[in-house]
């Protein structure tokens, strides 16, 4: 989904296509539905079994499992000693099955699971009831955008029409349709509010001694920003989600962040799959090229379809190395709060306080492993105000009589200009996401993404810097090599 908005801004960008304000709306809404599902599912379902074990809370007791809780999250209506009981059976027959599903494989017997068994207990069962309610949280872009996974987005808008009599055609967006967008932003509050908050602050509370894999969090963080408040301004002025680029650890610099200057963003290739016409420079994404060069280094092991040991001084990554100004850059909800933090944005500085304070932690603490699990969190709770600020937007200018969704008016590419170029960004939920577009005589001349995974996965550059992966799993003490947990969930957050 954010790869497709971007793609559209992208081309909007090019052709200097305006797009209606119900549209900003409504790809503001869907784009927040997606942040707060991700990082839901990304903790819940893809990282919370780095510090939760599951095994364990068959030993919990389902009365103390209540009481925490209670203590924990006491606004949870799901909190009886017989729910956690249920549970807890249930478990307990999956693992007795022997088909353990998504607990396969896992390092149960390891020393580095700190959480008592009814944490554990507390925390597997809001496995189980996140792992449902993304159901209703999907439901927002059903809606809007016609399907989901990879919901329909439009250049010039959005594609659904809006008729709040009900008439017309059968997709039209009408009042009963919207007001069950509305009641699924407050039951997604709720459950961030009342579950997710709640559980991260309970589980950070038992691991505050663990703070490695901070990695460039605490030097080096880019953000470009996104959720524009009115349609068609992407200024850092006029961007919910903040934009900048922190270097060296200077909080108190925030620098601005220009996607069409060729000095500032350039990927290099030097240890990269890839070949350019001169490696020892960088090129920036509107005269990037991508020619795969599949070769290994001299000191190499192994064969390219079987590599036993890779060559770190040759080539040994499909993933190219963009930097900012020269300098590795981390990407992420946590870059978007340190940076939403050094520029003192209001809300994102009550909500880290509030839980540096909770958990009686300093703010260096947020330049960690936790940090990041941490700021998904946040991110999560500041979503779900965003959503309720826009769907009150949409449904007053309706209401004031404008039902426009889409700008149509430069589909026909005869209209276009010879040569244009264009850049789309975002905010996806994993980082700084753009597109550079290059379009001549009515066709694509040139396409080139950086992604999330590209700045935080980056191998090393000409000078030899490692990227935000390397950096954050230096000088992390690694208990048992054959169990690495303590890199799971450096990696994974």
């Amino acid at each position: 989904g954010t790869h497709a908005l971007t793609s559209v801004r992208a081309v909007e960008d090019a052709l200097k296509i305006r797009i209606p304000e119900n549209a900003n709306s409504i790809r503001n809404i869907m784009q927040l539905s997606l942040q707060i599902h991700d990082h839901l599912v990304h903790f819940y379902h893809l990282h919370a079994l780095d510090w939760v074990n599951p095994v364990h809370a068959l030993k919990a007791d389902p009365k103390a499992t209540s009481e925490l809780q209670m203590a924990t999250g006491p606004h949870h209506p799901k909190s009886s000693p017989g729910y956690f009981r249920d549970v807890q059976n249930r478990l307990k027959k999956f693992v007795e099955s022997g088909q353990l599903g998504p607990f396969k494989n896992g390092y149960w017997d390891n020393s580095a699971y700190l959480l008592p068994p009814e944490a554990s207990l507390m925390a597997v069962t809001h496995y189980l009831e996140a792992l449902d309610f993304q159901s209703q949280i999907m439901k927002t872009r059903v809606i809007f955008g016609g399907k989901d996974p990879h919901p329909n987005w439009l250049v010039g808008g959005v594609p659904c029409a809006i008729n709040v009599d009900g008439e017309g055609a059968v997709g039209a967006i009408n009042m009963e349709r919207l007001n069950f967008v509305s009641s699924i932003i407050d039951q997604t509050t709720t459950f961030i509010q009342n579950i997710y908050i709640p559980d991260i602050l309970a589980i950070a509370s038992f691991y505050k001694g663990w703070l490695y894999g901070g990695g460039l969090s605490g030097k080096s963080v880019l953000a470009y920003g996104d959720i524009p408040d009115c349609a068609n301004d992407y200024s850092p002025s006029n961007l919910l989600m903040p934009s900048g680029a922190i270097i060296d650890g200077n909080l108190k610099e925030v620098h601005a962040v220009d996607l069409r200057d060729p000095t500032q963003i350039q990927e290099f290739v030097p240890h990269s799959w890839y070949t350019y016409p001169d490696e020892k420079k960088g090129l920036h994404p509107w005269d990037g090229v991508t020619v795969p060069n599949y070769v290994l280094g001299p000191n190499a092991k192994g064969t390219k379809t079987n590599i036993e040991e890779i060559d770190e001084g040759g080539k040994y990554s499909w993933i190219k190395a963009p930097r900012w100004k020269g300098h590795a850059m981390e990407v992420g909800p946590l870059a978007r709060y340190v940076v939403g933090f050094a520029k003192g944005d209001k809300e994102i500085t009550e909500q880290i306080n509030f839980v540096l304070k909770t958990l009686d932690v300093p703010v260096s603490a947020l330049f960690s492993t936790l940090g990041r699990t941490a700021a998904r969190a946040l991110e999560a709770q500041w979503c779900c105000t965003k959503q309720r600020h826009f769907m009150d937007k949409l449904i007053a200018n309706i209401k004031a009589g404008d039902s426009s969704t889409a700008n149509v008016e430069s589909w026909d590419p005869k209209t276009w200009p010879a040569e244009v170029k264009g850049v789309g960004f975002s905010e996806a939920p994993r980082g700084a996401l753009a597109h550079w577009i290059k379009i001549k005589d009515m066709k694509i001349d040139n396409y080139q993404c950086v992604v999330p995974t590209t700045w935080n996965g980056s191998p090393r550059d000409n000078e030899g810097n490692i990227g935000a992966f390397e950096a954050s799993l230096m000088n992390t003490k690694v208990e048992r090599a054959d169990e690495p947990v303590e890199i799971l969930r450096t990696i994974h957050s």
